[in-house]
């Protein structure tokens, strides 16, 4: 039911920020992932994988824009066991919208829901992955030139990886991105 309700709200969200004809620029990004897992019964390590995709930047005023974005995106943890060290990367097809603010005119802050889908795990750590994770982000951008920029996100994850875990998702983003 979460991921219907978030489909709908995200195409609906689309389909009105298309129709109102606003300034809309579109462009890819990629970039690191710092990732680990929070609320857990086990320590473990952060792991650093990669992201990469496609964004839409729909200007609404002067200093404001939601910022759509379809992100490959690879997520996870490592961590040690008296028989041997696992790593265990998730990779997900991730939807964040966002509220891009220009603080100045290079300096802008983004902030939103996030909702992602799982694609791929390695090391199947837990019996019953969740298919559907849930999280917030916010970070900080600057803007190079007209059409470059980078970026630092925090993206706080809310539901659990897997039913029988109390694991969720904790990534520190750093990206580059080109926007036409």
């Amino acid at each position: 039911m979460k991921k219907l309700a978030f489909l709908v709200i995200s195409l609906l969200t689309i389909s009105q920020i298309t129709n109102a004809q606003s300034n809309i620029r579109f462009g890819a990004k990629a970039g690191l992932n710092y990732a680990n897992f929070t609320n857990t019964e086990i320590k473990t390590d952060a792991i650093t994988s990669y992201h990469a995709g496609l964004l839409m930047e729909v200007s609404l005023f002067d200093n404001l824009a939601i910022q759509p974005e379809l992100l490959y995106s690879t997520v996870g943890a490592s961590y040690d066991t008296a028989v041997a060290d696992f790593k265990n990367e998730l990779g997900y097809i991730s939807i964040p919208v966002l509220a891009k603010i220009k603080l100045s005119e290079t300096l802008f802050l983004e902030a939103g829901p996030q909702g992602s889908f799982l694609l791929s795990k390695k090391d199947e750590a837990f019996d019953d992955y969740n298919t559907f994770d849930f999280s917030l982000n916010a970070g900080l951008g600057l803007d190079i030139s007209k059409n470059l920029f980078v970026s630092a996100r925090y993206n706080l994850g809310v539901t659990e990886i897997a039913r029988d875990a109390d694991a969720k998702n904790s990534v520190l983003q750093v990206s580059a991105g080109i926007i036409f």
